[in-house]
This record gives structure tokens, C-alpha cells and sequence, in this order.
């Protein structure tokens, strides 16, 4: 059946995607060890010159915004925490290994990379203004950035397909995800659980991807930064920053904000701001190969 074909094509395809650098995977290790401390992670970082390098250059650039600069990796673990190095190492080497603009057939790259920023820059402002865990805004930031991974694969192993399923989303203005079910049998959520399995992305990052069109079924205690996200989904679609394919994005139920105590005027609120943090964040697409 072309169902099963299409679900073979993209699981082979991300079987034969490049693993994530060693390092980065152990640094991922080691920040899941709950008595991890910035030795641990610095000592790991430390062997990687050019990670080392990239979380240097990102703690110095606008989107931190720190009056002085820091030069020492140790400290800039310190200051940044080691959950938020943790996300700074696994967004860069993801995008790395994703940023060939070569492999983008039926998505624009520039157009995906600008929401998939604005989704994570925008469920960043939203935690912020709500009121979430300082130690936590990253989190959000990490898994807006990475919640559309799975339409990768999809692209770069189906990409007529993925022109048709696009047109087919735009003829009957649906949302992309409902497409893609209809039209290859499967969506950039399984897609992207794929992925993160490959790689052993786990937590909120691996929730988010694979759970931001499905909020009804999810029950994992990651709830808030899975809601957030689709509500930073749904305004970079609404606003039309960027362009991940879905022209008719699903519409957020009330009780989604509900749950997360906050009124959707909010969105307007950021609206005015969004821009200027999306290019601030551009310093996460530094490594992504032309």
C-alpha cells in the first residue's frame, strides 16, 4: 500500500540521517543525571572545541543580552544553568544536521527556519509572561524550535508528495497535519517522533514534537510547555511569520488558555516585540550549513 511506502521511506530516510555528534549525546547524558553539576557538563563541553565555541558565541550575542562578556565556559554554565546549555547544545546540533538548504525540495528553508524561531521565541515570551520557572524558559524556546523537526524527513524523503499534500491543505483549506494524514499517511508529529527516537530526545522537547496537534491526547507531565508551544504555533501561523506550509492552522480551543491562565489578548501583547527577539535568536541558525 503507498501508505505503508510513504511511512517506510521516511523511517529509512532518518535511519540514515547522521547521528548527533558524540559529544552533544553526552552531554545529553549527563544532564539527565539529576546530580549533575557545571564540572560535569564543562568537563564534557570542554573536549568539543567547536561546541564550546558555540556556546561561548551564544551567551556573548544579543540574545542574552549580558553587559559584559564572558570568556570562560565554566562560568557561562554557571550563569546560563546546565538545563539551558543542555538545550543550547541539542538546538544547534539538530539545526546543524537539518540546515542544508540543498535538502529543501518542497519546504522554503528560510521561510520554515523564521517559524520555527518565531514558535520558540514566541512560547519563550509567553512562559515569561505567565510567570513560569526562570530556570525553565529555555525549555519552552528549545521545544518551539524544534516542534515542526518531523516535516524534514517528510520533505527531503517525499518531496513530490509533500508539494501535493501542501496544495491538498491550501484546495480545502485544512490544517497541514490533516493533509499529510490523507495524503501519505502520515503526519510531520509521527514523523517527527521518529526523530527524536533516532536521537533520544526526550522530555518536553520529544512531547512538544510529537503532541502539538494532538493536546487532547496528551497526559505527560510536560503539559504546559506542549500547550504553550501550540499556542506559539498557532500565532506564528496567524501572523503569517515565517512559513512551515499551513496556511489554515487549527484554531486553539479556549480551554487551552484557560488551563494555562492566560487570555488570548496576550498574543497581541508579544505581537509588537516578536520580531525583534527573532532576530536576536538567528545566532541558534549560525551553524546551519548554507
Amino acid at each position: 500500500m503507498a501508505g505503508s511506502d510513504n511511512i517506510r521511506r521516511i523511517r529509512d530516510y532518518i535511519i540514515s540521517m547522521p547521528s548527533l555528534p558524540t559529544t552533544v549525546s553526552k552531554v545529553l547524558e549527563v544532564c539527565n543525571n539529576p546530580r549533575t553539576s557545571p564540572l560535569d557538563l564543562d568537563k564534557v563541553i570542554s573536549l568539543d572545541p567547536v561546541l564550546m565555541g558555540k556556546v561561548l558565541k551564544l551567551i556573548n550575542s544579543a540574545y542574552y543580552g549580558l553587559s559584559t562578556q564572558v570568556t570562560s565556559l565554566a562560568r557561562a554554565i554557571i550563569m546560563l544553568g546546565v538545563n539551558t546549555v543542555k538545550n543550547l547544545a541539542l538546538s544547534t546540533a539538530v539545526i546543524d544536521k537539518f540546515g542544508n538548504k540543498g535538502d529543501f525540495r518542497a519546504l522554503n528553508p528560510e521561510g520554515f527556519w523564521r517559524h520555527s524561531l518565531c514558535v520558540g521565541v514566541a512560547a519563550k515570551m509567553i512562559a515569561k509572561r505567565r510567570g513560569a520557572d526562570p530556570r525553565m524558559h529555555e525549555e519552552y524556546f528549545a521545544a518551539g524550535l524544534l516542534h515542526d523537526i518531523g516535516k524534514i524527513p517528510i520533505n527531503n524523503a517525499l518531496a513530490e508528495e509533500y508539494i501535493r499534500t501542501m496544495s491538498l491543505a491550501d484546495r480545502e483549506r485544512i490544517a497541514l497535519f490533516l493533509a499529510e494524514k490523507r495524503s501519505i499517511d502520515v503526519d510531520h508529529c509521527e514523523a517527527g517522533k521518529m526523530v527524536a527516537e533516532a536521537w533520544k530526545l526526550d522530555g518536553p522537547i520529544n512531547d512538544t514534537i510529537t503532541f502539538h496537534h494532538a493536546l487532547e491526547s496528551y497526559a505527560g507531565g510536560h503539559r504546559d510547555v506542549v500547550l504553550t508551544v501550540a499556542v506559539a504555533n498557532y500565532f506564528a501561523n496567524r501572523e503569517g511569520i515565517g512559513f512551515s506550509g499551513n496556511l489554515y492552522p487549527d484554531r486553539i480551543p479556549p480551554e487551552v488558555f484557560e488551563e494555562l491562565g492566560m487570555a488570548k489578548s496576550v498574543l497581541d501583547d508579544i505581537e509588537d516585540n516578536v520580531n525583534a527577539e527573532i532576530e536576536k535568536a538567528k545566532v541558534f541558525l549560525a551553524g546551519a550549513r548554507a
